[in-house]
């Protein structure tokens, strides 16, 4: 059942003991979604936890600073942020696939099972959709929540300079910033410092920088051993991301990141007309216009083999 923010809010209002669900890999908008959410009801006295399928980045952890730990079992399971079951990552999918009561999401192409959807495409973060429920169910914007919320709308846009920013957006973050949100470090520690791990595993995901079709296609590739030679893990890639389509000319670039199966995740990044979505979809993901994902069969000729045939499809000669 399709809902809008005052209808999740009301039934949230009317459950306890709840669980929320981020995706795996997590980024900053399902985490900034989630705790925002998780402080958000228990400012009201309810018992909210939140729980992530992957490890949380250090650089995350502020989020989750003074909430104790509360133990009980969930009587209302929320999902934010998820547009497929199978971003609950293996074991989480086995166990909440089919009982998730609520979805927040903005991906246009959801398809995750689940009693009520609050969806909003138009929305540039689930953080963006996260804020009116919170001022539906009367909760307060204190710092804590607003850094929260800050962090997923800064990062899914790119600190405001991907095409999904509105004027929404930056409404929002003006009053995020008025509630305290701590946008200096934040935006410092998401936007302008480098690990030295990263740093080496950019250096490696450039020197794999592959063109095509004209230099319209631009591929890094991330396999498990950039993992082992820099000491970087899966939550140093986000940032790679948004590499390949920084190149002149360049239309779609892709970042194929190697799973510990051998498998593929693709970040897949459009310029122009192209529709990162749509593309995509034709191999089995989904996202938004700009920026999508999906996942491929390994080995690496083979993943390559597929996104090459889809990509020939969608790039006019």
């Amino acid at each position: 059942m399709r809902i809008n923010a005052a209808y999740a809010a009301e039934l949230l209002k009317s459950k306890d003991n709840i669980l929320i669900l981020t995706h795996d890999h997590p980024d900053g908008d399902t985490l900034g979604t989630a705790y925002a959410l998780c402080r958000a009801l228990r400012s009201l006295g309810k018992k909210a936890v939140v729980k992530c399928p992957d490890k949380i980045p250090a650089s995350y952890a502020f989020m989750w600073q003074n909430l104790p730990e509360q133990d009980f079992e969930p009587a209302f399971i929320v999902a934010v942020d998820i547009a497929d079951s199978v971003l609950l990552g293996a074991e989480y999918e086995a166990i909440y696939k089919d009982i998730i009561n609520l979805s927040i999401d903005h991906h246009g192409s959801n398809n995750l099972k689940a009693d009520y959807i609050l969806l909003e495409s138009d929305a540039a973060a689930a953080a963006e959709i996260i804020y009116d429920v919170l001022m539906e169910l009367g909760a307060s914007l204190d710092p804590a929540i607003a850094d929260c919320i800050y962090t997923g709308l800064s990062t899914d846009t790119g600190c405001f300079r991907y095409s999904n920013t509105s004027a929404r957006s930056h409404r929002l973050a003006a009053i995020l910033i008025d509630a305290g949100a701590n946008k200096d470090e934040i935006n410092q520690v998401f936007f302008e410092t480098k690990s030295r791990v990263y740093a080496a595993l950019e250096r490696l995901a450039l020197d794999s920088m592959t063109m095509y079709f004209d230099d319209r296609l631009a591929v890094i590739t991330i396999v498990q051993e950039m993992f082992r030679i820099t000491g970087a893990n899966e939550s140093e890639c986000d940032r790679l991301s948004a590499l390949p389509r920084q190149i002149e000319g360049v239309l779609v670039g892709v970042t194929l990141r190697e799973t510990k199966d051998g498998n593929f995740k693709a970040s897949i990044r459009t310029n122009g007309p192209l529709n990162a979505a749509v593309l995509a979809a034709k191999m089995g993901g989904g996202g938004h216009a700009k920026a999508a994902g999906c996942r491929l069969d390994g080995p690496l000729e083979k993943a390559m083999e597929v996104l090459l045939k889809n990509v020939s499809e969608e790039i006019a000669p």
